[in-house]
């Protein structure tokens, strides 16, 4: 039965499951702290991979499920700022299958990868252009029937906002629910002009370190860090500095590629996904967060899952 839903969060989890709801027949109202494009969604390279995120045979049937709805939209929806791109994923030691193997159609090995690498993982992803795609979910959403909050909403206590909410606040559900399992993951990228790359690339030097390269339209995203349980949102120079000077050595034309800015983000990371249902006296909460780095890998599925779970009670 239809019910009214307030949505918590406008980043790239509330906003997906807000269209869904609003598609099922909800009265949707997204109420949110920060607008789209200033969540961590925002600075996302979004390069479709289940990262940091667990429980892996949960993660493996969502990413299996996303990869096809992010295909069908880079093919039907090319506005929506979805494309389709070949790359690669450096290796530094011999290949194994990756526990996400199934989720990718065609999946090759690379034997002559660059130097110093043992090999590489090369396949097809969605490329998601954040700055593009989420003002287009913000529409879809609204398309569908779905509110939003006429202004910033710093929401301190779940109690205040109806009957039915569904909790999509990232790395704010660590005070909202209360939920210290929630910690940041702290990511640093540039963000650089397109200079005639098409393809991505990634390299994960150890558990801190990241290089990759995310080719957009009219950019390229270039990362990172995984500095964990850091809250700064200030860019780091030298940090900066070190992550473009690492991946100059693998795409030269970054070397002297202008800069368009700097910017950081905090992944809400966590044991696991919480997708459930909690009720609290006559109030249901569904709960739809702890995605880590692979919120936009996750967002259709666990959108489908929240709205299947508020179906059931």
């Amino acid at each position: 039965m239809p019910a009214a839903v307030t949505v918590v969060g406008a980043g790239v989890i509330g906003l997906t499951t807000a269209l869904r709801l609003a598609e099922a027949g909800h009265e949707v109202t997204v109420v949110a702290r920060e607008p789209p494009l200033s969540t961590t969604s925002a600075v996302a390279a979004a390069l479709w991979f289940p990262y940091r995120v667990l429980p892996y045979d949960r993660v493996l049937a969502w990413s299996q499920q996303s990869y096809v709805e992010f295909a069908r939209l880079a093919s039907r929806s090319p506005e929506s700022g979805v494309d389709m791109r070949w790359g690669t994923e450096l290796l530094r030691s011999p290949p194994s299958d990756p526990w996400w193997a199934d989720a990718v159609p065609d999946l090759t090995v690379v034997r002559d990868p660059a130097p110093g690498y043992e090999a590489g993982w090369r396949f097809a992803a969605p490329v998601v252009d954040m700055p593009r795609y989420l003002p287009w979910l913000a529409l879809q959403a609204t398309a569908a029937g779905a509110s939003f909050a006429t202004a910033p909403i710093t929401v301190t206590d779940l109690a205040d906002l109806g009957p039915v909410v569904v909790d999509c606040a990232g790395l704010g559900a660590r005070d909202l629910v209360p939920d210290p399992t929630v910690t940041p993951v702290r990511g640093q990228v540039v963000v650089v002009d397109q200079v005639g790359v098409d393809e991505w690339l990634s390299d994960d030097l150890d558990a801190h370190t990241l290089t990759y390269v995310v080719p957009r339209q009219s950019d390229i995203v270039v990362g990172g860090t995984a500095d964990e349980n850091e809250w700064a949102l200030t860019p780091d120079p030298e940090t900066a500095a070190a992550i473009l000077a690492r991946a100059s050595t693998l795409v030269p034309a970054l070397a002297t590629a202008p800069i368009r800015a700097h910017k950081v983000g905090l992944r809400p990371t966590r044991p696991a996904v919480r997708l459930e249902a909690e009720h609290r006296g006559p109030q249901t909460i569904i709960h739809n967060y702890g995605h880590g780095g692979a919120g936009v890998t996750l967002s259709w599925p666990c959108a489908d899952e929240a709205v299947s779970l508020l179906a059931n009670g």
